[in-house]
């Protein structure tokens, strides 16, 4: 079975959360973002990445009342802006016209992934959706893609997951899925970490290079 992470996968949305951490911060007097505030909140879900945000910067605001503020700047953007990376709708369908399923595991809130889906039309090409915080276990966590690989009733062998991010290729990959990794301008540079990581075939510039494996 075939698994997508979406953000920086799927959906060239990467970009968009820096943008975000600027103009939220900013609000508080907080320029430029620290890089190592980026890196966590990069692999964390909104509810972890609050409670940090919040203690980081000791600001005026419950976790919840950040969670809402940075859903209601994504949500513009997740239902109207956003693109899907190169490659992405041709190797989805490719694969759905195969007959195999697909799914999808991501640290993304569920209404921002649902309009992200339902604007390029591919929601209907998925059989699952599985994400991390509503299975309480964080990407980063190889527990995640055993209980994920469970709950579709397969053996973790006989899952495949395409992610931009070297933590969680790592994670699915010590859970014994088959991982591979895909290349996004926010990684580049741990490119070379992802492709030692994934193996020899097992790195991927787009995910229209996987289509010749099919």
């Amino acid at each position: 079975m075939y698994f997508f992470d979406l953000d920086g996968t799927l959906l060239d949305s990467n970009g968009v959360w820096l943008d975000i951490d600027i103009s939220f911060l900013g609000r508080f007097g907080i320029s430029p973002v620290p890089p190592d505030y980026t890196d966590f909140v990069t692999h964390n879900n909104f509810g972890v990445s609050a409670h940090y945000t919040k203690e980081k910067f000791d600001l005026p605001l419950s976790v919840q009342e950040i969670v809402t503020c940075w859903q209601d700047m994504a949500r513009g953007h997740y239902a109207n802006r956003l693109p899907l990376k190169p490659g992405a709708m041709e190797l989805l369908e490719t694969i759905h016209c195969k007959g195999e399923p697909l799914s999808i595991v991501t640290s993304c809130m569920p209404h921002l992934c649902a309009a992200a889906l339902e604007r390029h039309g591919i929601s209907g090409l998925f059989r699952s959706v599985h994400y991390s915080h509503l299975i309480n276990i964080e990407k980063s966590d190889p527990e995640l893609f055993r209980q994920v690989a469970k709950l579709e009733g397969l053996r973790p062998d006989e899952c495949i997951l395409f992610d931009d991010s070297p933590d969680y290729c790592a994670a699915a990959k010590q859970a014994g899925w088959q991982v591979f990794g895909v290349y996004d301008p926010l990684f580049d540079y741990r490119s070379q970490e992802l492709r030692s990581l994934c193996g020899e075939g097992h790195y991927l510039q787009d995910l229209s290079s996987y289509i010749p494996f099919l």
